[in-house]
């Protein structure tokens, strides 16, 4: 069959979750027997997010084939179990990227270069260009940003084209907005939602579905109303009410028959939706029998979007583990040698997050000191396995002056350096260590104890690396160093026998861990911190 296309636009507001209701949508057709792919549109004209800040973005997520990419991939692999890549996420910049250079290689035989059709064209090249593979039945495209954007008007204009060109039973248009309740009037409003689908219908833009993020309860007649004034069938407007979980928006959707609206609209008969697996799965996340308090220390704490990834990840793990993961965000900045134990006294576990730059990282040194002294679980992610090997360095070895290059390039003992083919680069962007790579597991190592495997992927996204001039030292004085890359022989995981749970990865596992699949590390990490609190 020819590959069918949902396209997701939102209104009113940002953060409204169209990424989890693509994401819903793609886990639903999915679990009716459809080959399904997420595909994101970011109105930026940055060509990727890697070059920007958390506070600006949030967490930057890596693929599997390096692509550094918008963080509602880590939303759609989750959802699906199924890798993302390079293809699945596009920004403006990427696509005036194209288009300039098309121009400058003669490729529009001296035409004037315009918005309509030569920026838009690419658009619909690149949001038909997964189709095109015969890989999937179905491609869903969320659109970035809000109706009425500038920014986001050349995207609008490519769907518009793209639904008078396609079969109508091959292209369907999903539109996210919002019913705010005004506490002062006691009442839903629903005029944001009716300007909103105003606003696409004058770009040219039908929507064939409204789903009505809302936080209270949505009574029928105000879905009629929202019906009758948008031009949609009144099965077709769908409350997303708040949820206990993301993971429970599939189930509440598919309560409202949205899946059994898309086939009816594509006309392909499908059999019910095996949902099993995913109840299974909620049934463990809602009943949990145990509960456990981790510290994250960080130093974007206060942005939740920081570390999507991770805490996602403790929600697989806790699940798989029957245990409420109760995360407690520790600003690495305010930790002291004063303070430390004060800060982490009431905690089971302590994970040290990744990062970039100088700030915070005496306090994850600190943190991680306290938890080596104190048996605590340690887990250290990227930067956190550097600092790592940094405090064992100084504390263990002796090497008073030890660091990173990227912290005190003339430092004596530079246990972590920038890795070789990294010097020679001066472009920030997309330049670093990226995607997954192999590692080889140390015989008799917690990680291959861990992964029951002696070889994984994993995915990265560094500069620097573990100098391994100084390997031989550190593993002398206790450090092992259990996993390795066969190839370059880049340390890409250290551990403490001697403790009962002390692990560094210089990779992101945080990146693969699905519902589904949860990632063995976060597992064991967990199972290990109910231990310690049990022992405590």
């Amino acid at each position: 069959m020819e590959s069918k296309y949902i396209f997701v636009t939102g209104g009113v507001t940002s953060s409204l979750g169209k990424g989890i209701i693509a994401a819903s949508m793609a886990k639903l057709l999915q679990c009716r027997g459809l080959r399904v792919t997420i595909q994101k549109f970011d109105p930026y004209i940055n060509v990727d997010p890697g070059t920007l800040n958390p506070y600006e973005h949030g967490e930057c997520y890596v693929t599997e084939d390096g692509a550094e990419t918008d963080l509602d991939l880590g939303h759609y692999e989750r959802f699906l179990n199924v890798f993302t890549s390079q293809a699945n996420n596009v920004t403006t910049g990427r696509i005036y990227k194209t288009v300039i250079e098309k121009e400058r290689e003669g490729a529009y035989l001296g035409k004037t270069v315009q918005i309509v059709p030569h920026i838009t064209d690419e658009i619909k090249n690149r949001m038909r260009l997964l189709g095109k593979t015969g890989q999937y039945d179905v491609i869903i495209t969320e659109i970035g940003g809000t109706v009425g954007d500038i920014e986001s008007l050349p995207y609008v204009e490519a769907v518009r084209q793209l639904q008078w060109e396609l079969p109508e039973s091959d292209c369907m248009v999903v539109h996210l907005t919002l019913i705010p309740y005004l506490s002062a009037a006691g009442e839903l409003k629903t005029k944001p939602t009716q300007h909103s689908v105003r606003a696409l219908q004058q770009n040219g833009v039908h929507p064939d579905v409204i789903v009505c993020r809302s936080e209270r309860p949505v009574p029928d007649d105000m879905r009629r109303k929202i019906a009758m004034f948008c031009n949609v069938r009144p099965e077709a407007v769908v409350i997303s009410p708040d949820a206990k979980s993301i993971y429970q928006v599939p189930i509440l959707m598919h309560q409202q028959g949205l899946d059994s609206i898309i086939a009816v609209h594509f006309k392909i008969p499908l059999p019910p939706a095996n949902l099993t697996q995913w109840n299974n799965y909620l049934q463990r996340l809602f009943n949990p029998k145990h509960e456990v308090d981790i510290a994250l220390v960080g130093k974007y704490v206060e942005l939740q979007d920081a570390y999507k990834s991770i805490l996602e990840s403790f929600i697989h793990a806790g699940a798989a583990n029957s245990c409420k993961v109760h995360v407690h965000t520790v600003h690495s900045e305010h930790i002291t040698a004063d303070n430390v134990a004060q800060q982490l006294k009431d905690m089971d576990g302590v994970l040290v997050a990744p990062g970039f730059g100088s700030r915070g990282l005496e306090g994850k040194i600190e943190a991680i000191r306290y938890a080596r002294e104190n048996n605590v679980p340690f887990f250290g992610i990227c930067l956190g396995m550097q600092m790592a090997v940094i405090e064992y360095a100084r504390n263990v070895v002796g090497w008073a002056d030890a660091n990173s290059a990227e912290v005190t390039a003339d430092t004596k003992h530079a246990v972590i350096d920038m890795m070789e083919e990294q010097k020679r680069i001066t472009l920030k962007g997309g330049t670093m260590r990226l995607g997954a790579y192999p590692c080889k597991l140390k015989d008799g190592s917690l990680a291959q104890h861990i992964y029951g495997k002696t070889e994984i992927t994993e995915r990265h996204r560094h500069r620097y690396e573990l100098n391994n001039n100084f390997a031989a030292d550190l593993e002398k004085a206790g450090l092992v160093i259990s996993g390795t890359n066969p190839v370059s022989n880049l340390a890409e995981i250290v551990e403490l026998p001697t403790h009962p749970f002390f692990i560094g990865v210089q990779f992101h596992p945080e990146l693969k861990s699905t519902p589904e699949n949860p990632q063995p590390i976060f597992v064991k990490f967990v199972a290990k911190s109910l231990e310690n609190r049990k022992k405590r």
